[in-house]
């Protein structure tokens, strides 16, 4: 009994979520033709690479460099990046479950990336595209908008987010040939975790979601897109809550009652001093950045008094572990079924970060 007994504990030791993967990582671009909606969507592929690409994923000279481009005001300039991934490189062949990313208001589908990189180095192929309210000419604001157009605005882009993530998934079921579709979830940030939170009512094909402080409460705070749930799921779909302390324009409150509407197996884990950008690539810029345009915006200007400076707030380091980590543990857990996932999930999570010095609270 000893022996068995040991060995169990060296199997969850070896366990480590927040480790990159031993996988090398690939990315590309595609541009996903809609005939429906009459839409071109540039989507971002990252998947497992082959074996000779070990190393070039996280070397500089030889990873993934990449500009997004400005869209005022929240990012006035074209912005250069780069990610842990090889460009265009050869796929490992295999059969990998499938992660959908949605991203942000005012977003892009390259908004996380440390995130997506992370994921596909445990083998998951994850996908992401530009939602329609950054593509559709149609759904974009216009100098001498009235109230009422722009309160129609917003609804099409409530009423577009779901279909779009529909879309992606048909596209990549019947174009790609090394995905597991009997194994597929959704992560979101923002608005993109109300996305998250509202697919599995419409898609069946959705087994797992994990929300980044998502929009969706019954009160949104002036300025939040109000986008509501209804949670008619008619099923189980695990889902985990990553969340934020201090977060201005989603608080916590709303993230109570979203947790508690959510039919299904669910757990929450609350990132200590940290706001609503602390899921993002570049938190400290990404934050800062965010708090001058709020504060520039008469009518958004409360949001930027009330963010503290981020020197106060969590480091990026230690946000970006938290959330990938987390991210991957609950998707082993429910996609591949590891116990190992499943044991770490319902441990100490608050000491297993303690340990990485990341400061969090399970909420019960």
């Amino acid at each position: 009994m000893l022996s068995t007994v040991s060995s169990q504990t060296s199997k969850a030791i070896e366990y480590d979520p927040f480790l990159r993967g031993r996988f090398p990582v690939g990315v590309r671009t595609i541009q996903a033709s809609d005939a429906a909606r009459d839409r071109l969507f540039p989507c971002e592929i990252w998947y497992p690479a082959a074996a000779q690409y070990a190393g070039q994923d996280l070397a500089p000279a030889t990873q993934d460099s990449f500009t997004i481009p400005a869209a005022p005001p929240l990012r006035p300039v074209d912005k250069q990046r780069s990610q842990d991934a090889v460009r265009n490189a050869a796929a490992l062949p295999g059969n990998y479950p499938l992660v959908i990313f949605s991203h942000h208001s005012g977003g892009h589908r390259l908004a996380a990336t440390f995130l997506h990189t992370h994921l596909s180095s445990h083998g998951y192929v994850v996908a992401a595209l530009d939602h329609s309210e950054t593509v559709a000419k149609e759904l974009k604001g216009r100098d001498g908008e009235t109230f009422e157009q722009l309160a129609a605005r917003v609804d099409a882009w409530i009423s577009n987010r779901v279909p779009d993530v529909r879309f992606l998934l048909d596209y990549l079921l019947g174009s790609e040939t090394n995905l597991d579709s009997s194994r597929i979830g959704i992560v979101g940030h923002s608005f993109g975790g109300w996305t998250a939170l509202a697919a599995p009512e419409a898609d069946q094909r959705i087994r797992a979601v994990v929300a980044l402080a998502p929009a969706g409460s019954s009160n949104p705070k002036p300025g939040v897109i109000p986008a509501k749930l209804s949670f008619n799921w008619g099923r189980d779909v695990p889902t985990l809550f990553l969340v934020a302390e201090n977060d201005i324009p989603l608080p916590l409150d709303g993230m109570y009652e979203i947790f508690g509407g959510t039919p299904a197996t669910k757990q929450m884990v609350i990132l200590r001093r940290a706001d609503h950008g602390h899921f993002l690539d570049h938190i400290e810029e990404e934050h800062e950045s965010a708090r001058k345009m709020l504060l520039e915006r008469k009518e958004l200007a409360w949001m930027g008094e009330a963010m503290r400076p981020i020197a106060e707030l969590c480091s990026g380091e230690k946000a970006n572990l938290f959330v990938r980590g987390l991210t991957l543990c609950h998707l082993d857990a429910i996609l591949k079924q590891q116990e190992e996932a499943r044991r770490f999930l319902a441990g100490d999570i608050e000491s297993e970060l303690a340990a990485r010095a990341v400061d969090v609270l399970v909420h019960k």
